[in-house]
C-alpha cells in the first residue's frame, strides 16, 4: 500500500473523531478503526514485517469482526508464512463476508495456485472477473493465465494472458505469462524475446523466473546468458526447489 494512501486515511479518521459523538455511530468508528490498522498492516506485509501486520490485523478484528478485507489481508500474510490452513480459512471468511470481494477470489486463486492446486484456482479468478466493478481485471487475468498452464491447459492459457496484455500492454506479469507460454510451446526464441521484454519492468527475478531463464538460454544454445542466469539462481536462491533441479541438472 501507498503511504500516502494511509496517511490520508489516518486523516479522514482524524477528521471523524472531531466530530460530535451523535454524527458517528458505534459501527462506523469500528469500520475506521479496521479500516486504517489494515492498511497499515498491508504496508507492513508489503515490507515483508509479518509480526507486526499480524499485530495491526489482530486490532483490526477486534474492532470489527466481519470486516472482509481484514481477513484477505492476513490470508496473504499465511501464506507466506506458510500457514496454509489458516490461511485457506481466512480467504474463504472473507468471501463469506462479501461474496463480491474481487481482490479476495484473486488471492485465493493464486493461493490454491502456488500450492499445487492449479485446477482449483481458475474457477476463483473467474468470480474475480465477474464483478464489473474490479478495478484491476487484468491482475486475474494473467495470474489465471500462469495457472491454467500449469493446469496443463495450454490454449487457455494464452487467451487469457492474451487479454490481461489487452486491457494494459506492458503488463509484467503478463510478458512473463507468454514467455513461459511459449516455452511450452517449444517458441523458444519467442520465449526469450518475451522473457527479455519482461526483464526490462522489473527489478529482479525470483527463483522460478530465473530457473524459466536458464531453460531457454539452455535451448537456445547460449552457454553464457544460461550460466549467467544459473549463476544468479544458485547465489540469490540456493534453498529453492529451482535451485536444487539446476544441481540435479535438470
Amino acid at each position: 500500500m501507498r503511504p500516502l494512501f494511509v496517511l490520508l486515511i489516518l486523516f479522514s479518521l482524524a477528521g471523524c473523531a472531531s466530530k460530535g459523538e451523535g454524527e458517528q455511530t458505534t459501527s462506523q468508528r469500528a469500520r475506521g478503526i479496521a479500516t486504517i490498522h489494515t492498511e497499515l498492516s498491508a504496508a507492513y506485509y508489503g515490507r515483508e514485517q509479518y509480526a507486526i501486520a499480524l499485530q495491526e490485523l489482530g486490532i483490526a478484528l477486534q474492532a470489527d469482526p466481519t470486516y472482509a478485507p481484514g481477513y484477505n489481508v492476513r490470508g496473504l500474510i499465511r501464506m507466506a508464512l506458510h500457514e496454509d490452513e489458516q490461511a485457506e480459512t481466512d480467504f474463504k471468511r472473507s468471501l463469506k463476508i462479501d461474496k463480491n470481494y474481487s481482490d479476495a477470489y484473486n488471492n485465493f486463486g493464486w493461493f490454491l495456485c502456488q500450492r499445487g492446486r492449479a485446477k482449483e484456482s481458475l474457477p476463483q479468478f473467474l468470480e474475480a472477473l465477474k464483478n464489473p466493478l474490479y478495478t484491476t481485471p487484468e491482475v486475474a487475468y494473467a495470474n489465471a493465465g500462469l495457472c491454467a498452464l500449469k493446469a496443463g491447459e495450454l490454449s487457455t492459457a494464452e487467451s487469457y494472458v492474451q487479454r490481461a496484455l489487452i486491457l494494459r500492454p506492458g503488463m509484467p506479469e503478463a510478458l512473463y505469462g507468454f514467455a513461459d507460454i511459449n516455452f511450452a510451446k517449444g517458441d523458444y526464441a519467442s520465449a526469450k524475446s518475451y522473457l527479455l521484454r519482461f526483464q526490462q519492468s522489473v527489478q529482479d527475478m525470483n527463483a522460478e523466473q530465473l530457473w524459466l531463464a536458464v531453460r531457454i538460454e539452455r535451448k537456445m544454445r547460449d552457454r553464457n546468458s544460461e550460466a549467467s542466469y544459473a549463476m544468479q539462481l544458485g547465489k540469490r536462491f540456493p534453498e529453492s526447489r529451482e535451485a536444487q533441479l539446476l544441481q540435479m541438472g535438470e
